[in-house]
């Protein structure tokens, strides 16, 4: 029995960061999670290479933008194998074969009369790829708050407008097509106001899929990155075997384009819609979205270099209620890996078999208390149930109930005591004891499998089980299976405690190292000039440009060595505001820290805030560069105020 479902196809501006693993590793749940249940799931990823925004975060870079995207591309794959990520098929819209599924949707749409060309002038935004017909040109966009452009142009149209009532019909038809009910009710005011013909085609971009009707135009980003779920698996003859897809799981900020364009453009070509769409929230850092602009990015690889990705996937999805935003922080992060797996799941693994290795040689017994039995029973259906709905915490939460209830009954039975006992229900009450709690940590081992599966199958191998866990079923549920006799393997620690400190210490370190990669791959080369070169004038820039920068002069109030970072001082700089200003600068190679305090000097006062090395920078520090790269800071021979802004 198949199950299709799709991750979003990840735009390619910028390298993945933790928002993207979120997605993909609550889809490999999804997927081994349905696997247990008897489906044979089939997972597609991928990318979206296409826009204005690839193109210019090409020309950033100095690459071409099929070079730039080939490089993008190739980390967001590495990244999800490096991770043991699980998926079936990687999707890149600069594939030959999707540019031929992308022309034949047009064709099919066109046929039937729900795609003409026609001409449009309004605002633009670049960073979402789409027309804002609710602002004026030059003012913000209404999503995501940054200024549209003007543009004018001739290009395709499809008649979206046509199917407001249609799309009404079918969310109230299928109720479950969108979730959570509060993404649904979002969609539904949305649709409600009426829609409007959408442009899907771009005449003045040469970075896209050519239209089969026309010689100057390519596809709008939303037409061809959404075809792409089709691709993946249509092979030569769309839509394929395996279309529709059982679930679209995409963030909420891309939920219109999937719950009303998408449905729209397999209606206008008479094809199967997708059966549910499933938005999920924002990961927040610092109360704020992460995002290249914000600077504010953090990375999967550096948590699993220090505590193992299972327990950033166990944090993710047992933290943060699925469909809803949620605070990512390090404390909160250690915290529940000390509290739920050191000292839950990992003592009772560890305590019980080593009471088995102590009291039994190392045999399980296959004997089981019926009183836990029930709880086991209960907590496997809520869990199983819970999961199936995406509801991972609650999932969780219920399975965690169970190995409580194990706790707690060991320590009542006292299998300590009853080794030593010499009365004549002792024995048999020990082997009750430790039957129960293995068969109680065989139990979670399935369950655990999706979320945790590396971690659950190291628990599966001590228990001694010989069929691999990715086998089991949720037909091996039951209680009391398992099998008499059986001898438990080596007992390694899975979950040691960490000390919080030092373990944050070293994940921002690492986190530091892989941003400066990340962007040493993704910018312009430079050569290294001569000794005695002198950096050539930046392109001319308008005094409107210049206007925007806030230059403030300020005075160094304390100075000191940021720990574990050679070149960096943390700096508090008076500009003559309530507070000072928290200020990481790269200087520590030319400036002593006492030798600052009291010295004037320049800031860019309105940057974006930065986080260095665990510390909220709000500003940047105004220098020169000599040989070799050493900063001379900027300053002043006369008298000049505190606060006063350069001009």
């Amino acid at each position: 029995m198949k199950y299709y479902f799709t991750t979003p196809i990840y735009y390619v501006n910028a390298a993945p960061h933790i928002g993207h693993t979120y997605t993909t590793l609550a889809a490999d749940t999804i997927k081994r999670f349905k696997r247990q249940q008897g489906f044979e799931p089939v997972l597609t990823t991928g990318t979206d290479e296409h826009g204005q925004k690839v193109e210019r975060s090409a020309e950033a870079a100095g690459r071409t933008p099929q070079v730039f995207a080939d490089m993008v591309s190739a980390e967001f794959r590495r990244q999800w194998d490096a991770l043991g990520l699980e998926y079936d098929h990687y999707i890149r819209t600069t594939d030959p074969r999707h540019h031929k599924t992308v022309q034949w949707l047009f064709e099919r749409c066109l046929k039937n009369g729900y795609a003409y060309k026609g001409s449009y002038t309004g605002a633009y935004c670049v960073s979402d790829e789409r027309y804002v017909n609710e602002v004026e040109p030059g003012q913000n966009c209404p999503d995501c708050g940054r200024p549209t452009e003007s543009v004018t142009e001739e290009n395709y149209f499809f008649k979206l407008s046509a199917f407001t009532e249609r799309l009404l019909e079918l969310y109230e038809r299928e109720p479950d097509f969108i979730r959570p009910e509060a993404r649904r009710n979002e969609v539904l005011s949305f649709v409600r106001q009426g829609l409007q013909d959408l442009s899907i085609s771009r005449s003045n971009l040469k970075w896209g899929i050519p239209l089969p009707v026309e010689g100057n135009q390519v596809f709008y980003v939303w037409f061809d990155a959404l075809t792409s779920y089709i691709t993946a698996i249509a092979g030569d003859n769309p839509p394929g075997e395996l279309w529709p897809a059982d679930l679209h799981l995409v963030g909420k900020e891309i939920l219109r384009f999937h719950a009303v364009f998408w449905p729209a453009f397999l209606m206008a070509a008479d094809l199967p819609l997708p059966k549910r769409i499933f938005a999920h929230g924002w990961l927040l850092f610092d109360n704020e979205k992460m995002s290249k602009s914000r600077g504010n990015m953090l990375r999967a690889e550096p948590i699993q270099k220090v505590l193992g990705f299972d327990a950033l996937r166990y944090y993710l999805l047992r933290e943060i209620t699925f469909g809803q935003d949620g605070s990512f922080s390090y404390d909160a992060l250690i915290t529940r890996y000390n509290a739920d797996l050191a000292n839950g799941l990992g003592n009772l693994a560890s305590r019980t078999l080593t009471m088995v290795n102590q009291y039994r040689a190392g045999v399980v017994p296959a004997t089981f208390d019926e009183a836990i039995g029930t709880v086991a029973k209960q907590a496997v259906e809520a869990t199983v149930a819970h999961f199936d709905a995406l509801e991972f915490s609650r999932g969780l939460e219920a399975l965690w109930s169970l190995l409580s209830a194990v706790d707690k009954f060991i320590v009542e039975q006292a299998p300590w005591k009853l080794a030593r006992s010499a009365d004549a229900d002792a024995a048999p009450r020990l082997d009750a004891t430790l039957g129960t709690a293995a068969e109680a940590l065989r139990l979670a081992c399935i369950l655990l499998y999706p979320v945790m599966p590396e971690s659950a199958g190291k628990i599966w191998a001590q228990l001694g089980m010989t069929t691999p866990l990715e086998a089991a079923r949720h037909t091996d549920l039951a209680w009391g299976h398992y099998p008499g006799g059986q001898k438990i393997g080596d007992i390694v620690g899975v979950f040691p405690r960490i000390d919080a400190k030092p373990a944050i210490e070293k994940i921002v370190a690492l986190e530091e190292e892989v941003n400066a990669a990340q962007a040493q791959l993704l910018g312009k080369k430079v050569e290294a000039a001569p000794e005695d070169a002198v950096a050539p004038p930046s392109p001319k820039i308008e005094i409107d440009d210049f206007v925007k920068v806030d230059l403030r002069v300020g005075v160094v109030l304390s100075a000191e060595p940021v720990k574990g970072a050679d070149k960096l001082l943390h700096l508090k700089v008076d500009i003559a505001e309530p507070e000072p200003r928290t200020i990481v600068a790269g200087i520590a190679g030319a400036y002593a820290p006492a030798a600052l305090v009291g010295r004037k000097v320049v800031i860019v006062a309105n940057l974006q805030p930065r986080k260095l090395r665990g510390i909220q920078s709000n500003g940047m520090i105004v220098a020169g560069s000599l040989e070799g790269g050493k900063p001379v800071l900027a300053g002043f021979l006369e008298d000049i105020p505190i606060g006063a802004r350069l001009k």
